[in-house]
């Protein structure tokens, strides 16, 4: 599975890279913790809301570690899913490591 660190990610974002941001979290754990930008779709959710997913983008998706993106990406996988999909390595505790400390740890 491709991964990606936290600080290449924040160098997309700063790069104007054209991609999708999931994140896999429940909603009380987005409004701890957000990466910028991020699509909130819940992984319970995931299979009910892939028409939010774009198929056409390279998307990359993060929960709290990298877990349960991981689990994301191997069923969006299933559900013949062909772009690129990226995990977040280490997840939003990564970002907070590696890109913006003010981001709350948990």
């Amino acid at each position: 599975m491709e991964q990606i660190s936290a600080k290449e990610l924040k160098q997309w974002m700063d790069g104007g890279e054209v991609f999708q941001l999931v994140d896999v979290r429940e909603p009380f754990e987005s409004d701890i913790a957000r990466i910028p930008g991020a699509n909130l779709i819940p992984l319970g959710t995931l299979e009910n809301r892939l028409d939010e997913i774009d198929k056409h983008k390279t998307v990359v998706v993060h929960c709290r570690s990298g877990v349960r993106s991981a689990k994301a990406i191997e069923f969006l996988r299933a559900k013949g899913f062909t772009n690129r999909l990226v995990d977040l390595k280490g997840g939003v505790l990564a970002w907070s490591d590696e890109v913006d400390p003010s981001v709350t740890k948990y």
